[in-house]
């Protein structure tokens, strides 16, 4: 019945302008590793906080009673809190909150070879397994076994992941890789390059792209062989000491100054082509979360200039909860947008409509660029349809995201993959070949020119198709 009256309640809210949202609760800032390209690493010094369980649940229950269907319980290190945490997924669940995820930063896979091993993973396995968690994500910094650790503060972390991950098959659960992009991603190979090392800016860059997408490929063929079956990327995230003149300000304190994890525009435009290179040769061998409509869109802004249409739905309908004062933000980096505890959210304190473009955090940025065009052609087809018209390339990788997600179950960490409902991802086969042409095209920089000409009333139609197939899932 929850479920129903949450259906009900969130196909109002469309017909208003809303989607289902999002809420992302930091339950706890306390970590146990030594991540350098984070604020909440061990030796950071700050007060630690934890909230209050009855907060917590507080929080959950407003949240099942206003249209949430996502919500993610993050840290700090969420599982030194495994017992109070599987109960919580079960409160969130009989709220009727459908999709439930948490991560770790791994820090029970160290010491494989330890006799208490298999028990320990064991216990996180079979405790997760029997709540209705949808999700588990696993931290991994590096495409290099030995960066990863050397940067964690985890010896052996790396072959105690590849043990366990049989353990949490057979309990059920799928973990992701989650990439942390950094300057580490392909160890020296990708810290060392500096512009001094080239005699022009464009060379730099492009070298810059050919280092990065090889640590690409490294990371998803490493982790393939660990035994992963889905991932995701995590953009980087830092926050200069003056971007509260900007209206950023961190109070997810997942970011930091730190070199590794601070990129400037060219270097962040040639990343996010690396990644809309990379992610489509992998698509049919992993499931990958990160939607190339998203890559294209901070692509295109970052090269070129072109802001995208469907700007962050944070402060509307997704909000972070932080553990520091239980308070509600706009996001995790919007610190300076204080809007109280959740459980007394007033629509008067909400942003008017999506509007912020301010940074690149994925766990906002990619849903709001899917679910946008959705929106509109409930609400205003005519600026989808215009928006879709000035540009070929997005709106058959926005489609494409759409099947991708369809054949991979929406990413559900429950089940095993289908390789075969992927095997059509594979690039160059099949309806990818007029994909691939059309990006090269874009990346070449001769595609915009007749744009209007090659969205056919049929690219129209196929939109609505695809929505229809998929609009149980994105949005009840």
């Amino acid at each position: 019945m929850k479920r129903i009256e949450n259906w009900r309640r969130t196909v109002a809210r469309t017909f208003k302008g809303h989607v289902p949202g999002q809420v992302i609760i930091q339950i706890t800032d306390r970590c146990n590793a030594s991540c350098p390209q984070c604020g909440m690493h061990k030796e950071a010094r700050f007060a630690r906080a934890t909230l209050a369980d009855d907060d917590i649940r507080r929080i959950i229950d407003y949240a099942g009673k206003h249209s949430v269907q996502a919500m993610s319980f993050t840290g700090g290190e969420p599982l030194l809190m495994l017992d109070t945490l599987a109960d919580l997924l079960r409160h969130a669940g009989s709220a009727g909150i459908r999709y439930l995820r948490t991560g770790t930063n791994g820090f029970f896979f160290r010491n494989p070879e330890a006799p208490d091993f298999l028990d320990r993973v064991k216990r996180v396995a079979h405790t997760l397994a029997n709540t209705p968690l949808r999700n588990l994500w696993i931290s991994l910094d590096s495409a290099l076994p030995e960066v990863h650790e050397q940067m964690r503060g985890f010896s052996g972390i790396m072959r105690g992941i590849e043990r366990a991950l049989p353990i949490f098959h057979d309990a059920g659960i799928y973990p992701a890789a989650n990439l942390g992009m950094s300057r580490m991603l392909h160890g020296n190979a990708t810290l060392d390059l500096t512009p001094a090392q080239f005699s022009s800016r464009r060379e730099y860059l492009e070298a810059f792209h050919d280092a990065f997408s090889t640590g690409l490929r490294t990371f998803y063929d490493n982790a393939i062989e660990l035994g992963f079956t889905m991932s995701n990327v995590c953009y980087p995230m830092s926050i200069d000491r003056d971007s509260s003149s900007n209206g950023l300000e961190a109070v997810y304190e997942a970011a930091a100054e730190n070199r590794i994890v601070a990129f400037d525009r060219e270097e962040k435009g040639a990343l996010f082509r690396a990644l809309l290179d990379v992610v489509p040769e992998y698509r049919a061998k992993i499931r990958i979360f990160t939607p190339c409509a998203s890559l294209y869109a901070l692509r295109q802004y970052y090269e070129h200039g072109i802001k995208t249409q469907y700007p962050c739905r944070g402060g509307y309908d997704f909000f972070f909860i932080s553990a520091q004062d239980g308070d509600t933000y706009p996001c995790g980096y919007r610190g300076t947008r204080n809007l109280g505890k959740f459980w007394g959210l007033r629509e008067t304190l909400l942003d008017p409509e999506p509007l912020c473009t301010m940074c690149d955090w994925e766990c906002f940025r990619d849903p709001s660029e899917l679910i946008g065009p959705l929106s509109d052609l409930v609400r205003r087809p005519w600026r989808v349809t215009w928006y879709m018209l000035q540009d070929p390339v997005y709106p058959r990788l926005w489609l494409r995201d759409l099947r991708y997600f369809r054949a991979c179950q929406y990413f559900d960490g429950r089940t095993a993959p289908d390789h075969r409902r992927m095997a059509p991802f594979i690039p160059g086969t099949g309806k990818s070949s007029s994909l691939d042409t059309l990006a090269l095209q874009t990346r070449a920089g001769l595609a915009v020119s007749n744009s209007k000409a090659m969205l056919t009333r049929s690219i129209y139609h196929k939109i609505l198709i695809a929505i229809i197939s998929s609009i149980s899932e994105l949005i009840i």
